[in-house]
């Protein structure tokens, strides 16, 4: 690794021992080790305030319109303990970073310039118990397809009335999907086709604001609003949003805590270099549901009555299944002269220009297409640069660049040694960025997913290089398949190594996977019991197998940072993660173990899904099952190891996948982690020369696969029984039995490490789960090897061996004596 330098690249000042340097492929701390950052997203259900599941609209309607909402809570509750308990759990299963969610909705729902300066507040206190537990932060300015109001979170209600657009008629002119009224005709929010809220992208509401956010003075010239072009309008608020955010996160949060800024989460391109606009574009990533053309879409968007193709996701794919009729009825999505008295501009303060006609389309007025014979007179209008004819039009050089030119120069104005974490438009190749702006300290972030098992929630037994086709890799679909759980593994785990090379059309940085995730709602749910009599509750395996060729992806020569998509406090096996049926949360409060009263009551899965409960309950469960659980441990007792084995399983789903050991800071470089989940063999090769600097790499593996056991009271330990443990480079062929130590005269750890060390060179020492391996640099370049095992094996349990050799232990913790010992299951 390079030797790091002692002051600061991006303002000069000498750096603090906290500060993480990123002028390398890996993130390192002041002595130069190289740092993973591991963790996740915290959380999916920050995009929606407190009880407004997306399922339900009316009191997501009426308070958004009333500019209210309570967003304190998100993401944590602080005042009932319940964040601890959370924040003890992240920590004990070894991550030690957050992607932390928020929305500028959450910022300025009371209108143009109006912040909530409690939730703005309530969000300083959750970084300080953050910091306190020892987290690196990142902050997520997150969206998805605009808005809560068209079908996805971010940006408040009164930024579509300012575009133009009627958020009631977007149901009905189906300018977007909406959980809570889907399908318009008969809504039924329990029946959300999977994943069908991510074609929003390519509708009508979605394509035009995003366009205007980015290209409105380029492709709208006649939108202008309070003096200036839509685009400055809808960005400059967005930009004071954040400002305001960023400016009020006190200076000892900032580096040691909150580490930088990501950029707006995976942007829409809009219409954006749309060849032609009367035909859905044959690379369009998605296609399900009702599928309108662009054009098909204005048209819907005045009234009028459609017939669009009908397309099915299935394990092959995307295929047409008939056409459907879709009639608004002649509702328009656009604003009237009389509701914008009312309910835009009247209502929220805005004065609109005398040009930009109101109540029809405004590509029309652009003259894209003539309303009065429905025709189409400009079918590549956005295809080429209208300061350039000749140019092909490109979202990400073109106008994301511009944009997150100036979201940059807004962070760094409040954080001056701010990260820049960055990801544009997903899967989309990088464009250069200036130097000066990056100042060495960039990270690039984008996002991944098993886009198959994630629409078809479904682990199958082939898959397809998703990246490899996007990018036009492939003439057909048929060249990118891949048969065979090996072949599926090896397939991420290049997909991913791409992503990671891309990061150099940046520079010299780190790579960090801003999202990856596994729904845990696959196959009908059959892991909550609601398929097959029952039989598959708390079977994850499915779920197991798919984390797992994910995140070996993000290990071997990749040796990634990663957040997992996601973890969410209020997450219910019937609503999910609250937010458009998905259900990605690595946590549930209905995996918790119930008490003996309770479990006495029910051996049957917790609800029907037949007849739904109220989405807004859900959001309690969380409270409800953390109040009666035990204090959190706190931060010294979790990096000790002191806590109880429910900490990590209780509620954890497919936890033999995420929690994974791995090194989190190296004296050289990793070059490869193998980590066999089936027996726990953990194996890490590490590039270290002359220059290389710390004292120590320091690995964690986690008590998930390494404990002596995971069924131990916690109990008084004696002096006898503190001991260290260590083993050198000349027994390294005889294998040495580490065992976590502690101080004499303090309760022993209610868990410890019981495995087998073979190093190549050096000592190691362990405590709690992180075991610390010194050996010195060499005078050239040499590769070490640490290999770890569990000695016996592999966690097991006679009772249910069949989760791929770790068995299902969360699910046979169930039973809590009166004395408040946790008991296995038999």
């Amino acid at each position: 690794m390079p030797p790091v330098p002692s002051f600061s690249p991006a303002t000069g000042r000498p750096v603090p021992a906290s500060y993480l340097h990123t002028s390398s492929a890996f993130f390192q701390d002041t002595a130069g080790r190289a740092i993973l950052l591991r963790g996740v997203n915290l959380s999916g259900a920050s995009k929606a305030p407190v009880g407004e599941p997306s399922a339900e609209a009316a009191r997501m309607w009426a308070e958004a319109e009333a500019g209210t909402g309570d967003w304190t809570g998100r993401p944590l509750a602080l005042d009932d303990g319940s964040a601890d308990v959370h924040l003890a759990r992240l920590r004990a299963w070894g991550f030690n970073a957050l992607r932390y969610v928020f929305t500028w909705e959450a910022i300025e729902h009371a209108g143009p310039g109006k912040y909530d300066h409690a939730f703005i507040d309530y969000t300083v206190r959750v970084l300080y118990k953050c910091k306190e537990y020892g987290f690196r932060v990142f902050m997520d300015p997150h969206q998805d397809v605009w808005s809560r109001f068209s079908g996805g979170s971010g940006a408040p209600l009164w930024t579509l009335y300012a575009c133009g657009i009627d958020p009631r008629a977007i149901a009905p002119t189906y300018g977007a999907l909406l959980h809570s009224c889907y399908p318009p005709e008969d809504p039924a929010p329990a029946r959300f086709p999977a994943m069908i809220w991510s074609t929003n992208y390519q509708r009508l509401v979605s394509q035009t604001v995003w366009t205007l956010f980015f290209a409105g003075k380029a492709y709208a010239p006649r939108c202008v609003i309070d003096g200036v072009n839509i685009q400055d309008w809808l960005q400059g608020h967005y930009l004071d949003a954040v400002g305001a955010l960023a400016a009020a996160i006190p200076e000892d949060l900032y580096d040691a805590c909150v580490l930088g800024w990501d950029s707006l989460n995976e942007p829409g391109e809009g219409y954006i270099g749309t060849r032609d606009l009367a035909v859905v574009p044959a690379d369009q990533p998605l296609k399900k549901g009702p599928t309108p053309t662009p054009f098909e879409g204005m048209r819907l968007g005045m009234g009028e009555a459609v017939e669009v193709p009908n397309w099915d996701f299935g394990a092959l794919g995307p295929t047409k299944n008939g056409t459907v009729r879709l009639d608004p009825k002649g509702v328009r999505l656009w604003l009237s002269p009389g509701d914008e008295a009312t309910r835009g501009g009247g209502k929220w303060g805005w004065k609109r220009d005398p040009q930009w006609q109101l109540g029809t389309c405004i590509w029309a007025q652009h003259g894209v297409w003539d309303p009065s014979t429905s025709t189409l007179l400009q079918p590549r209008y956005f295809a080429t640069l209208p300061s350039d004819p000749s140019r092909a039009a490109e979202f990400v050089p073109d106008f994301w660049r511009t944009h997150w030119l100036a979201y940059a120069s807004r962070v760094r104005r409040h954080q001056p040694e701010a990260i820049h974490f960055i990801q544009s438009a997903v899967f989309a190749r990088p464009a250069e960025l200036p130097a000066t702006f990056l100042a060495g300290r960039a990270c690039a972030s984008p996002h991944y997913y098993d886009g198959l098992t994630l629409m078809t929630k479904h682990w199958n037994w082939f898959n397809a290089d998703a990246l490899g086709l996007m990018r036009g890799k492939y003439w057909s679909v048929v060249g990118a398949l891949r048969v065979g759980e090996a072949a599926i593994r090896k397939s991420i785990q290049d997909q991913l190594g791409i992503l990671k090379a891309d990061t150099a059309t940046y520079g010299d940085f780190p790579t960090l996977i801003g999202e990856i995730g596994c729904p845990y709602d696959m196959d009908n749910k059959r892991a909550y019991g609601y398929v097959d009599g029952g039989r598959g509750a708390g079977d994850y395996s499915a779920q197991q197998k798919a984390w797992d060729a994910s995140l070996n992806a993000a290990d071997g020569p990749n040796a990634l940072s990663y957040t997992l998509w996601t973890y969410v406090p209020d997450n219910s096996h019937e609503w999910g993660d609250l937010w458009n049926g998905e259900d990605l949360s690595i946590w549930s409060a209905d995996d918790v173990a119930p008490d003996a009263d309770a479990d006495a009551e029910a051996d049957g899965p917790t609800a029907d899904p037949a007849t739904p409960n109220s989405a807004s309950t859900a959001s309690t469960a969380s409270t409800t099952t953390l109040a009666a659980a035990a204090q959190a441990p706190s931060p010294k007792a979790v990096a000790a190891g002191d806590f109880s084995p429910q900490l990590i399983t209780d509620g954890a789903r497919a936890l033999a996948a995420f929690c994974r050991p791995y090194p989190i800071a190296t004296v050289g470089r990793p070059a490869r982690i193998d980590f066999d989940i089936k027996t726990s063999v953990f194996k890490l090769a590490v590039v270290v020369g002359p220059t290389d600097g710390g004292n120590a790499t320091e690995v964690y593996f986690p008590f998930a696969h390494y404990a002596e056991s995971l069924d131990v009271p916690a109990q008084p330990r004696s002096k006898a029984q503190s001991t260290g443990a260590s083993a050198s480079a000349s027994t390294a062929s005889s294998q040495a039995s580490l065992l976590a130590s502690s101080r004499p005269d303090t309760p022993a750890p209610a868990l410890r490490l019981d495995i087998d060390v073979a190093v190549s060179a050096g000592e190691v020492a362990i405590a709690g789960q992180t075991l610390s391996w010194t050996y010195a640099c060499p005078a050239r370049e040499t590769t070490l090897t640490l290999e770890v095992r569990r000695r016996g094996g592999p966690i097991r349990t006679t009772a249910d061996e069949r989760a791929d050799g770790w068995g299902d232990v969360p699910r046979l913790l169930r039973q809590v004596t009166q004395e408040g010992l946790y008991l296995v299951r038999r």
